[in-house]
């Protein structure tokens, strides 16, 4: 191998590289997304997904998604590669079309349910996984201008296709997912948050009889996630009791995730699907060794109310990747996080707002019960309290276990709580911020705890 010491494309990015975090390449447009560095990404894509057909780009609503899109393909065409766009998709989109058609990979253009300024880049390999350990280093080693992948010849560029009429195929296969079930006449309302869902959600609810009611849904990407979707749901809440409907979903900027509320208002979060979808099939015997996968961010309260039912509980690191790795590893039929992803082995192994929405629907109309009544017989939740601490030094985040106060201070919260409580302090793979989070069966201990904990990060990792 010829070790490169230029650029094939520019010159290198160096220690400025953003790496992969829980989600992709993510940040500020201008800043972080720079034109410049989304070249190369879509070049060094090229050179490291397997050649062996097309590969996709889909994005969500945000303005600046143009941009990434264009620079993406250019970068991918110099290195010699075909592109077929999507344009405007929800991310589940991608994988699902790459395993279809037989695409060498994907990319989706979102900073999923981070505000409009935001943007971010996913990268799928040919089976439709999000992008492994290997395969992401050797982007980031083509970035910083240190690979030793041969030189590509610019003679050879690969052509671009608009390629729209491919997302039929998405929602014929989210129709299928329901096996023929009706919603006929079910009160519904859907928040598209502005996002990827505008492309289909309401589509496909209304093709299967829905009553339904649409907020923020049109494409708009000056307004995507503000106040609005998985992120804040009051105006669901709010457009659900007046107008009495049976339930609301709500979805994030790219709908690969989703929160849904009951018709009483009361929020129905991915601990939830997965204790009520898991139930389903634990009762059907189809739940492989009685086993859901979750992250360690869901709660307590869940985790103990699926073993009374008989169940294993497997807790992974935040991020769906790893709830995807850890399912295909135990064969678990269905995992997922609190936020909203839920990925179901009978229908790809992908997280999707807009399928799990239809399955959470149908499954209430065919059991002849409403979501609330569904809600009740689910499990009690501890008290759980999540405070985003903005760190901006990345080491100091990362590193946070060495801040001698904050960890004194974690481990004195875990002794007073004891098996009643956990505390969980992690640095945000997509944002500048240490998430401290505190779960405890008696809410003062859970508003004692995360303020102390909270005020410790933001004195000490902050410090000049």
């Amino acid at each position: 191998m010829v070790q490169s010491t230029v650029h094939p494309i520019g010159p290198s990015l160096g220690n400025a590289v953003p790496g992969f975090g829980t989600d992709g390449i993510r940040g500020r447009v201008g800043e972080v997304l720079t034109p410049a560095l989304c070249l190369q990404v879509g070049y060094w894509c090229g050179r490291v997904l397997p050649d062996q057909g097309p590969i996709l780009i889909g994005r969500d609503s945000r303005s600046s998604g143009a941009m990434v899109s264009s620079a993406l393909t250019a970068g991918l065409t110099a290195a010699g590669r075909e592109v077929w766009t999507l344009g405007l998709c929800p991310t589940p989109a991608v994988p699902l079309l790459i395993r279809a058609l037989g695409a060498a990979g994907g990319l989706m253009v979102s900073a999923s349910h981070n505000p409009p300024h935001d943007n971010g880049i996913k990268v799928f390999g040919a089976d439709g996984a999000k992008l492994g350990a290997a395969q992401q280093a050797s982007i980031e080693e083509g970035l910083r201008g240190d690979s030793a992948l041969e030189p590509h010849d610019h003679a050879r560029c690969g052509p671009s296709l608009h390629r729209p009429e491919l997302l039929a195929s998405y929602r014929d296969c989210l129709m299928a997912s329901v096996h023929q079930q009706r919603l006929d006449g079910v009160p519904i309302v859907l928040d598209l948050c502005w996002g990827s869902a505008t492309a289909c959600a309401a589509e496909v609810f209304e093709a299967l009889g829905a009553d339904l009611t649409v907020l923020h849904g049109e494409p708009d990407g000056d307004r995507i996630n503000v106040n609005c979707g998985s992120t804040q749901l009051d105006p669901l809440r709010q457009a659900v009791i007046e107008r009495k409907a049976a339930m609301g979903f709500a979805f994030d900027g790219d709908a690969d995730r989703m929160l849904a509320v009951d018709g009483r208002g009361r929020v129905v979060d991915g601990d939830h699907v997965l204790f009520l979808w898991g139930s389903v099939l634990q009762d059907r015997q189809v739940l492989p060794d009685q086993r859901l996968v979750a992250t360690v961010m869901s709660n307590l309260g869940f985790e103990r109310a699926w073993q009374d039912r008989g169940g294993v509980l497997d807790r992974t690191p935040v991020g769906d990747q790893h709830v995807h790795a850890a399912m295909l590893s135990s064969g678990a039929a269905l995992g997922g996080e609190q936020s909203g992803h839920i990925l179901s082995a009978s229908h790809g192994l992908c997280g999707d707002g807009v399928l799990t929405a239809l399955q959470l629907a149908t499954l209430c109309h065919n059991q002849r019960i409403t979501l609330s009544d569904w809600l009740d017989c689910s499990f009690k939740a501890f008290p759980q309290k999540l405070v985003n601490v903005r760190v901006p030094d990345l080491g100091r985040r990362k590193d946070w276990a060495a801040c001698e106060p904050l960890a004194d201070a974690v481990r004195a919260a875990e002794t007073a709580m004891g098996e009643s409580g956990r505390v969980l302090v992690r640095a945000s793979g997509t944002e500048p911020l240490l998430r401290v989070m505190v779960e405890a069966a008696e809410t003062t201990d859970v508003e004692s705890w995360t303020e102390r904990l909270a005020s410790l990060a933001d004195q000490h990792l902050n410090a000049a």
